[in-house]
């Protein structure tokens, strides 16, 4: 079973956690703004933006049963499937602030989050701000066991597979910062989350700044 495959399965019932930290966004990103939420699953934090105030919302996610679902419970949302693999369909310097959350937990390989990182300063405003929520390495045996398991693999430890098929990534720290590093950081936290299957684990959210 591929990413798409998997999460188009898990659209009508899967329920995301993770807390959006709105206090810090709303510090950067004014309600006047145009917001995009790459990875946007069924919309749950571009309709959190939306109660607090935000109209500029769009939603894009290549899951077109996570946009159905997303589009029938948050009708007034502007969520659409993401065509293509790596190109989001906006012109460049459209969009004042972008939200990454927990997506790159879906992207196994460096090569694929550099290019999504990539793409999304190229649809950021010069100075345009970036939100990303994921997931760090942890050091329990659970993980560690399955990190291992799955080295050879992927060629990257911290990428792992869940029984049901999906392939989901744990980060270095200090990749993270690298992946980022064309963003001058206003705020980075580590976090504890709960997953979407119950477990916890070492978290991160960060905000920057796209450098100009």
């Amino acid at each position: 079973m591929n990413q798409k495959d998997y999460w188009n399965k898990a659209a009508a019932d899967k329920e995301f956690t993770t807390p959006f930290q709105l206090a810090a966004f709303e510090k950067y990103v004014p309600r006047e703004a145009l917001v995009l939420d790459v990875g946007c699953g069924y919309g749950r934090t571009l309709d959190e933006l939306y109660r607090a105030g935000w109209r500029g919302l769009i939603g894009i996610d290549f899951s077109e049963a996570m946009i159905e679902r997303g589009r029938a419970a948050y009708p007034h949302l502007d969520l659409r499937v993401k065509r293509g693999a790596e190109k989001i369909d906006l012109p460049a310097a459209s969009a004042d602030a972008v939200i990454l959350f927990a997506v790159l937990t879906c992207v196994s390989s460096n090569a694929e989050q550099e290019r999504m990182i990539s793409e999304i300063r190229r649809v950021l405003r010069p100075g345009g701000i970036l939100y990303v929520n994921d997931f760090l390495l942890n050091t329990d045996e659970r993980n560690k066991a399955r990190y291992e398991k799955f080295k050879n693999k992927y060629g990257e430890y911290g990428v792992f597979e869940l029984p049901e098929g999906a392939v989901c990534r744990h980060h270095d720290e200090k990749w993270i910062k690298n992946l980022l590093s064309g963003f001058t950081e206003l705020e980075y936290s580590r976090l504890t989350f709960t997953t979407m299957n119950g477990h916890t684990s070492n978290g991160f959210y960060f905000i920057g700044r796209a450098k100009r």
